[in-house]
């Protein structure tokens, strides 16, 4: 286990340990934290089992190019590694259109990735579906690649049909399905500006972690498919002003309180004949949040969630005539949290994932009883597998400490006591095959970057797939003689609840006092800081130049908990102000902080947040850094501000006392105002009603836009200038360590 250092003991020890003797290799530059390779080494992505599972395959950043994913593929047996596809070889460098760009924005694991960002494995297991620039291409295992599309108009949400019978895919805001080996069809009609098929709404894809819009059945015999009418939904023009000129969007951004896309769903054959539509009740002002199919394709399960999101409904659906009738309800006084936990058992009975006791854990459903599988003051985060014939579920969860990930396994036919499989000290995510008898392991804790190995289902390891060792010729070798460890611990809130902490700092001469770097996020639904996880060299370069780093998760982050979340609810801008002051106030506490120098830096919530910080405590730092920040919650989406906060139109309304503009004009401490001109997640608008109340005001503030990015400010060069950015700002106010200050 990693040491965990309780608030405010153990200084004797961190000064023995941060004064240890360091041996220089050689110096972190921002040039070198963000040039390629990546100093984490290789950052595998969508690790998949081949269905016989004698494959591991995985999306590789280039070593010249990390930006850029190729497909590579490793011998379960023999842990040979080979290249499947080559991204560069095998694309056609064509743009992609504006619909694909803003799906990999909605999903922040390719975020700012190129080449291969997805891909299917078909269930034979001879042949794996890749888009690579828009198009789509058939790869088979001994390199050769055919390409399936080669038309202007990119190519959505491919995938192979379970019965590996056809591909499908969305093109032009209709649905195709292509036998293998035969000709495309189209299977819906009527796509037009405002009306697509096939493809998850913006919120859906946004804030509900929902990535496609149609389901095909177990057989092959049937689709469920998602008709999207935006024609409710406002404009938002998003002006993406680029280096090299302006283009502009008509948006629909569906903000709080105002309308949202209306989402029917139906079931037909994948040739498109004999539609049925879905009957999802008369209130039309709800959300699609979930589809799957029973094992024997004659059920479909549909999750449906209230506006309010305090109501979530699990529909059972005869596909034949699209009646439902509702077989499970949920409800709750603050909010329901969505899952991908939901998985039908043969005989009709589901594993079903609730926080009705506080926490998150597992239930088996059978005629309407719940029997809870896990239980306790922990968090069952994601259903990995489920072995029906062992009777085992595999998960993750949080059972030992928050600062952790691990895998278990648990019983799905009565309560026990789940069993660990990953080794403590570690953050372990994970994926099996079909079988659930063997998983891929990906581990990492802040002294060591991602590992993946494999192992069987009782957690024995069975081979390397990436030891990625910090030694030899690994690209963070030259700089591991500054390595810092992080140091884990706890305070407490004005309400007693215990606040996990982290902190990073430079080697500690008695009596000199340093300056801090607080990052902070704050928000509910994700964003932790505090975890045992590699927090890349960035937070090291920081360090190397004599910031102490450091950060609290405050009340309303996740994984602690409903009771801990609720914090938030119509409250925003409160308890997590008041917990991250409540570390300022334990760092000011500690002889080695120079408590006139310390800054603080958010993004997007954090954003929002270094803003309610300046404004509700002024004074208390020396500088902040307001990244892609929320300014107004009216101008953010449907799902997950209504979520918070309730509608606008609420009386009493809990939208102005959590904005961030009105107070505004009482910031008095420095402020550096950043914001990507084509933000379409936390738009444009947000940064500059912020500086127009403040210019109004004749309140100085500091600005930094970058062209023709989005929420994601970032990639060769930009991430460079940004972070000179802010460090030229804090070495302007006099808070930059003595080595840092021009």
């Amino acid at each position: 286990m990693p040491p965990y250092l309780k608030s405010g003991a153990a200084l004797g020890v961190l000064l023995m340990l941060s004064t240890a003797p360091v041996i220089a290799q050689e110096k972190l530059t921002l040039e070198r934290v963000f040039a390629s390779p990546d100093l984490a080494g290789p950052q595998p992505r969508a690790l998949k089992l081949s269905p016989d599972g004698t494959l591991v395959t995985l999306l590789k950043p280039r070593a010249d190019e990390k930006e850029r994913l190729d497909l590579w593929a490793i011998d379960t047996r023999t842990g040979k590694q080979r290249m499947l596809v080559d991204s560069r070889k095998t694309g056609s460098g064509a743009a992609l259109s504006e619909a694909e760009k803003m799906q990999r924005e909605r999903d922040r694991s390719v975020a700012g990735s190129t080449g291969i960002t997805s891909y299917d494995w078909s269930p034979d297991g001879k042949s794996i579906l890749v888009p690579v620039d828009g198009d789509l291409y058939l790869a088979a295992l001994d390199g050769k690649v055919q390409r399936l599309t080669d038309t202007p108009d990119g190519e959505l949400n491919g995938v192979v049909s379970p019965k590996g019978g056809f591909v499908s895919f969305v093109r032009g805001g209709n649905l195709f399905v292509q036998p293998i080996g035969g000709a495309e069809r189209q299977v819906t009609q009527g796509a037009s500006d405002t009306v697509s098929w096939g493809v998850a709404e913006f919120v859906a894809q946004e804030e509900m972690d929902r990535r496609t819009g149609y389901w095909w059945s177990p057989d092959d015999s049937l689709i469920a498919v998602a008709r999207v009418d935006e024609s409710p939904v406002g404009i938002v023009t998003r002006t993406a002003i680029g280096g090299e000129g302006t283009t502009v969007y008509q948006q629909r951004y569906p903000a709080a309180g105002t309308p949202n896309a209306i989402v029917d769903l139906y079931v037909m054959k994948p040739d498109g004949s004999g539609q049925v539509k879905v009957d999802l009740g008369s209130d039309r002002d709800i959300y699609l949040a979930r589809v799957d199919w029973a094992k024997d394709g004659r059920t479909l399960y549909v999750q449906r969630e209230a506006r309010d999101q305090k109501r979530l409904d699990l529909l059972a659906v005869d596909p034949a005539t699209g009646k439902a009738k509702v077989i499970l309800s949920e409800t709750a006084k603050s909010w329901i949290n969505l899952s991908d936990n939901f998985h039908p058992l043969s005989g009709g009975d589901f594993l079903w994932w609730s926080e009705k006791s506080g926490h998150g854990h597992l239930y088996r459903v059978h005629d309407g009883k719940w029997t809870a599988l896990t239980s306790g003051d922990w968090e069952v985060k994601t259903l990995v597998a489920v072995d029906e014939k062992a009777g085992l579920a595999y998960f993750t969860g949080n059972r030992e400490t928050p600062l952790e990930q691990q895998l278990y396994s648990a019983p799905i036919t009565r309560p026990a006591a789940a069993r660990q499989i990953t080794a403590s000290g570690w953050w372990n995510d994970a994926v099996m095959d079909a079988a659930a008898s063997r998983a891929v392991i990906t581990r990492q804790n802040s002294d060591q970057p991602k590992q993946v190995y494999l192992v069987d289902n009782s957690g024995k390891q069975l081979q390397w797939l990436s030891e990625n060792a910090l030694k030899g010729d690994h690209p963070y070798a030259p700089y591991l003689a500054s390595h810092v460890k992080t140091r884990f611990g706890t305070i407490k809130a004005a309400d007693g609840t215990t606040l996990y902490t982290k902190i990073m700092t430079p080697p500690i001469e008695p009596g000199k006092r340093y300056p801090v770097f607080m990052i902070h996020y704050g928000g509910p639904g994700g964003g932790r800081q505090v975890t045992n996880t590699w927090s890349g060299a960035l937070n090291q370069y920081l360090v190397d130049r004599g910031w102490i780093v450091f950060a609290v998760d405050n009340r309303g982050t996740p994984d602690r908990g409903k009771a801990f979340e609720d914090h938030l609810y119509r409250a925003m801008g409160t308890v997590e102000v008041t917990d991250q002051l409540a570390g300022v106030d334990w760092l000011k506490a500690q002889p080695f902080v120079d408590p006139k120098r310390i800054a603080t830096y958010g993004w997007s919530y954090g954003g929002y947040m270094s803003l309610k910080l300046l404004e509700k405590a002024p004074g208390v730092f020396a500088a902040a850094v307001a990244g892609a920040p929320v300014t107004k919650w009216e101008l953010y989406d449907t799902h997950y501000t209504e979520r918070y906060l309730g509608m606008p139109q609420d009386k009493p309304s809990a939208y102005p006392a959590s904005g961030a503009i009105d107070e505004a004009v009482k910031i008095s401490d420095p402020l550096m105002l950043i914001h990507g001109m084509s933000d379409d997640n936390v738009v444009f608008d947000n940064a500059t009603a912020l500086m127009a109340k403040m210019q109004g005001a004749a309140v100085p503030f500091e600005m930094m836009a970058y062209p023709g990015q989005t929420h994601r400010v970032g990639g060769p060069g930009i991430s460079v200038h940004l972070w000179r950015t802010i460090e030229d700002f804090l070495a302007r106010r006099g808070i930059a360590p003595d080595a840092a200050k021009p």
